[in-house]
């Protein structure tokens, strides 16, 4: 008699999968968001299967990339499943909207002559024609749309970054403090700012295809003074001799060619900054101690410290996690 072996398929999705890999090492939505620097409201649309809710895919594999390097996965596995799934919720949604799209006909006994066609699509491309022409018009005189959302003016931040927020022509081209920021199709952008001791004035700019600008600034204060137990730690290296090392300040420069990357910074062991730098865009950043540095892609991904060109953060194309230097430029083991 013949027996047959039965094989269990894993017919688990994305989200499924992810929220049981979080569920068997026992950790929430904020643990991994801080592990990770993936914001929490992502983390549960992939969990949920709410592809259609998350940014653009360069952000998503961003996403993807941090969370298989945290969490011991393949990237390549997670990023198919991903792109394979959100195929199938574009084709759902297409059958869905062309089912709701059909109206019956109603015939009416009213006769349309081909000379009442003619004249009807004259008139039609003629107020086209106006309509078009008044939005040119409009757009070429008039500024850009630029609101911040958050932070507000006068706003005291807790720690060594704020995470600007706004909104904005879809098209324009947005700066913060000159450095150009990603902007959806909805017109919406955030990026988080690194904060130095004291007041900070924050730019923001956006500018339109007819180079028409629009300006706002935001003031934060931000107070950066050690707590007693970085006191406490100073104290001690400078009594095991390291007084030049820690008075030696970390000026830093970090950009990635030659496509975007995701990348995060830690000063002094704060965030100063998560999110998606795009080619040919330089970020600065200053320490008293060190510098950490992680990035989707180690070889597209260069540092610079105190003017000194390091090269590559790391060989290899693969996720460079906490790579982390000092003010001579020495990468140090964590």
């Amino acid at each position: 008699m013949v027996q047959f072996t039965r094989k269990k398929i894993d017919s688990l999705t994305l989200g499924e999968r992810m929220k049981k890999i979080r569920d068997e090492k026992r950790l929430s939505l904020a643990d991994v968001s801080k592990s990770t620097k993936i914001q929490t409201k992502y983390l549960q649309y992939f969990e949920e299967g709410e592809y259609m809710k998350l940014p653009a895919d360069v952000y998503v594999k961003g996403f993807l990339r941090s969370y298989a390097l945290y969490m011991g996965l393949s990237e390549t596995n997670l990023i198919k499943q991903f792109e394979r799934e959100k195929g199938i919720h574009k084709n759902i949604k297409k059958i869905v909207e062309d089912e709701k799209s059909g109206k019956p006909i109603n015939f009416s006994i009213f006769v349309i002559s081909p000379k009442m066609i003619v004249v009807g699509a004259l008139t039609l491309l003629a107020l086209g024609s106006f309509v078009y022409l008044y939005l040119q018009v409009n757009n070429f005189v008039s500024t850009p749309r630029l609101v911040i959302i958050k932070p507000t003016d006068g706003t005291a931040a807790d720690g060594s970054s704020t995470h600007v927020v706004g909104l904005a022509e879809k098209d324009a081209l947005v700066t913060i403090n000159d450095q150009p920021v990603l902007v959806n199709e909805k017109g919406e952008f955030s990026e988080d700012v690194g904060l130095k001791d004291g007041l900070n004035v924050i730019s923001v700019k956006a500018k339109n295809k007819f180079n028409k600008e629009t300006t706002q600034a935001v003031s934060v204060s931000a107070n950066l003074q050690p707590t007693e137990a970085q006191a406490s730690q100073s104290d001690q290296n400078q009594q095991a001799g390291n007084v030049d090392q820690q008075n030696s300040p970390i000026n830093a420069e970090v950009y990635v060619s030659p496509g975007s990357t995701w990348l995060s910074v830690e000063a002094d062991g704060n965030l100063v900054y998560s999110g998606v730098l795009l080619p040919q865009s330089v970020q600065k950043f200053q320490a008293k101690e060190k510098i950490s540095v992680s990035s989707g892609n180690g070889s597209e991904t260069f540092v610079k410290i105190n003017g000194k060109d390091l090269g590559q953060l790391t060989a290899g194309s693969a996720p460079a996690k906490d790579i982390i230097f000092n003010a001579s430029g020495k990468v140090l083991s964590k």
